[in-house]
């Protein structure tokens, strides 16, 4: 808890409904990738009234690749052609001072370009457009990335996951990871909590068998030099994103656990 704050718990089997939609997708073939990494390192890249979330002591960065399916506005059907692409993001975890976990986009790589300028112009989401492909063979995906726009350039991505058995019950960790309602960004001088709706998510484990990336780096945190402390893939879930609200404060709190 952070004083009487009550922090939302990532192990919830329901999730707060999303009252006003404003985008519908699907998120599909996942590669979850983790490195623990300080929090201290990540607190300046995060937006004013957030501090990184930690669990024991530590927080992460992820490098998740996927598919985004069928990206449409409020609740109707996805846009044909433009609304499918693959994406790749690089993220860290936060909370602010209502006590609601999110997520905290360093840069997402995607290969349709009015998207990424659309994302870019309206929320000032770092997106960047991308040369991207995702391939799969039985129970191995590759997934690919190079950067085209805007810089730093070259960044690129490649990595290729086996799918292993499914998680019964997803530890700390992978509940961490995985369980956020919500993205916080700064946009036109404030900053900005977007919630998202979603059923849990199926998880699997799954091993890494390849991997050769300078997103992380490009996004501004050391380089991963070793093997990532958590690999998942999950088949995807449906999303619903609703309207951004402004962040109420913007001093400074201690994080949860």
């Amino acid at each position: 808890m952070m004083g009487s704050v009550r922090v939302e718990d990532v192990t919830a089997e329901t999730v707060r409904p999303v009252r006003r939609p404003v985008l519908v997708q699907r998120w599909s073939d996942l590669a979850f990738l983790h490195w623990a990494i300080d929090p201290a390192l990540v607190a300046p890249l995060l937006p004013a009234g957030t501090v990184p979330d930690t669990l024991d002591g530590v927080t992460y960065v992820g490098l998740i690749g996927f598919r985004m399916v069928g990206l449409g506005f409020l609740r109707g059907p996805g846009v044909p052609y433009l609304g499918t692409f693959c994406e790749t993001n690089v993220r860290l975890y936060s909370v602010d001072h209502q006590g609601r976990r999110a997520v905290v986009f360093l840069s997402l790589e995607a290969e349709r370009l009015l998207p990424v300028l659309t994302a870019r112009v309206s929320l000032r989401l770092p997106y960047m457009w991308s040369r991207m492909r995702m391939t799969r063979s039985g129970d191995v995906l590759n997934y690919t990335s190079r950067r085209r726009w805007p810089s730093p350039r070259p960044a690129t991505s490649r990595m290729t996951i086996q799918v292993g058995e499914p998680v019964a019950t997803p530890s700390a960790l992978e509940h961490f990871v995985t369980a956020r309602w919500g993205l916080h960004t700064h946009a036109w001088g404030r900053s900005l909590h977007l919630p998202n709706e979603h059923p849990r998510w199926p998880l699997h484990q799954a091993d890494l068998l390849d991997l050769d990336d300078t997103l992380v780096a490009a996004a501004g945190l050391p380089a991963p030099l070793r093997a990532p402390d958590s690999v998942l893939y999950s088949p995807g879930v449906p999303v619903t994103f609703g309207a951004p609200d402004v962040l109420r404060g913007e001093g400074t709190h201690q994080a949860p656990r």
